[in-house]
């Protein structure tokens, strides 16, 4: 077992777990000290940071650490609701195509200059060329102009329903805002600098890119007055340092969590989850609904053979949510399988219109649904990405499905980060292109028909996927006219049915992967993915 090199030394996590033995240090002791506000806060991610800029990567945890570096204009809560953020509120005009925007007093960039409504406006023009739900906002916009140091305007030329929660969009890609300087840059190509405005400071000379990140404490950043609820109210920083860090092998993540050495996992190793509900020193998040995971799997709709309908549809029927989700062996309170739901099982807009067939996948019916479309033995390049702890093992028994359905794969077997260069190609597979890659999402990212992987990207060009139905594009267009609930539900349930019958993004099972953190921890905010903020050590 290949263990990071920063931990110091080579050892046998399954005997740490046995024995109870310390692990050694994850990072440079370079200033210890006993003081519980100075402790490093460290988070271990589940893959690697590589991309720093929230709008060029597309990545969780990339996500992740922009939450620590930057701040939104809207924010949602607990509860799902939308609450103001940066902005000090809003108004909307009579017709509802004008909503004027104040900002809050006092904010400053990490350089110290003050954030301003052109700042703004800039850092939303750069998102929405980049995000689904974005683009169709923009698309929705006549004009978005400063009035002022600290107002600006979005004025539409249609209807449009969801204004709010699209600037408070809280996952890939969020409206994270920057300086206007930075957000000039072409919205695939990284910033050169990280400057935001959130509540830690990026230290960039601390950087090592796939392994460790530093922040630290934003001694400027001014939180608001209520308290921290979920992604909204006061983001109040209490340790001075923190720290992502990436450990590959589940079984070490485990055995630091417990010794000691790291504060909080993003994801809980699943094979280890009873030992670690055991343990009294530890605390596991309750996911649900929108804090769910969903898995699916990308296909290139470009490239032979999945440009055929009929070859998608055979696809789509060797996979059974209930076999590959059963990898994990997790108990039944964690999984919601079958869901045939685009939009996530559980959440407002969750409907399993048009997904009765696909209940109980069969390969026989693959096999035969294969050999009616013309399958022609094409080469299926399936990106296999092995550091993924959810993925990995899913990524297998979907392979596996795969070629028993008949399809001829070859599995490359590459890192997550590899995997998301590669899977950016239009090229055959011959010249180094993609078939499938398995991939996880949660429900921020797909519970809103807008900026869900497989339904809002339809026809744009801007994903990997490049799915398009033309069939899906009206569908799509009224849900975002319209601002009333239950009518948006019944839209959703029509896009689902021709996201379905289209195979735009075939799901491979919903189900639970709690953080977990030690229970010195307090005030940590159980939201579904990891933020920093809030908490503090409690006192011995």
């Amino acid at each position: 077992m290949r263990i990071r090199t920063w931990l110091g030394r080579k050892v046998l996590a399954s005997a740490l777990l046995g024995a109870g033995l310390a692990l050694a240090p994850v990072a440079a002791r370079a200033q210890p000290t006993d003081r519980a506000a100075e402790k490093p806060l460290r988070l271990v991610v589940n893959v690697g940071l590589q991309v720093l800029d929230p709008i060029a990567g597309t990545s969780f945890v990339t996500r992740n650490f922009a939450y620590m570096v930057f701040d939104t204009l809207v924010a949602m809560d607990s509860q799902g609701q939308y609450r103001p953020q940066m902005l000090q509120g809003w108004e909307v005009s009579a017709d509802g195509l004008t909503y004027r925007f104040t900002l809050r007093p006092g904010l400053e960039w990490h350089d110290g200059q003050p954030v301003t409504a052109e700042d703004c406006v800039a850092s939303l023009k750069r998102w929405g060329a980049r995000d689904s739900t974005g683009r169709r906002l923009m698309g929705a916009t006549k004009e978005l102009r400063a009035t002022g140091p600290d107002s600006f305007e979005l004025e539409l030329s249609r209807p449009y329903g969801g204004v709010i929660d699209a600037l408070g969009k809280p996952s890939l890609h969020t409206p994270f805002m920057m300086p206007a300087r930075l957000a000039a840059t072409p919205p695939t190509q990284p910033v050169a600098e990280i400057v935001g405005s959130g509540p830690f400071l990026f230290v960039k000379e601390e950087w090592v890119p796939g392994e460790r990140t530093v922040f630290r404490r934003n001694p400027r950043y001014r939180p608001r007055d209520e308290p921290a609820d979920g992604l909204a109210g006061g983001k109040v920083a209490h340790v001075e340092r923190a720290e992502f860090l990436t450990i590959t092998d589940p079984a070490t993540r485990a055995a630091a969590l417990q010794n000691g050495e790291v504060d909080y996992l993003e994801y809980a190793p699943l094979d280890y989850l009873p030992m670690l509900r055991r343990d009294r020193k530890l605390v596991l998040a309750k996911p649900g609904g929108i804090a769910q995971i969903m898995g699916a799997v990308a296909v290139n709709h470009a490239q032979p053979p999945f440009n055929s309908l009929p070859v998608r549809q055979a696809l789509q029927m060797a996979l059974d949510q209930r076999e590959v989700v059963a990898v994990h062996g997790l108990p039944p309170d964690m999984t919601r399988v079958p869901c045939q739901s685009m939009t996530m099982c559980g959440t407002r807009y969750s409907s399993e219109a048009g997904g009765e067939a696909l209940r109980e996948p069969e390969l026989e019916r693959a096999r035969a649904l294969l050999k009616q479309s013309g399958y022609n033995n094409e080469r299926v390049v399936f990106l296999h990405p092995a550091d993924s702890a959810l993925i990995n093992p899913m990524a297998m028994v979907v392979a596996d499905r795969v070629k028993r359905a008949g399809f001829n794969v070859e599995v490359q077997t590459l890192d997550w980060a590899t995997v998301a260069q590669r899977w950016l190609s239009r090229a055959p597979v011959e010249q180094g292109g993609w078939s499938l890659v398995p991939v996880i999402y949660t429900g921020f990212d797909m519970s809103e028909p807008l900026s869900n992987p497989g339904i809002g990207y339809n026809c744009t060009g801007s994903a990997p996927w490049l799915y398009c139905d033309e069939a899906l594009k009206p569908l799509l267009e009224r849900f975002e006219a319209e601002s009333a609930l239950e009518k948006r539900r019944a839209t959703v349930a029509e896009i689902n049915r021709r996201a379905l019958a289209n195979v735009n993004f075939p799901l491979t099972g919903q189900f639970s992967s709690p953080a977990v953190w030690r229970a010195e921890l307090e005030g940590v905010i159980d939201f579904g993915f990891p933020v920093l903020w809030n908490i503090r050590r409690a006192a011995r």
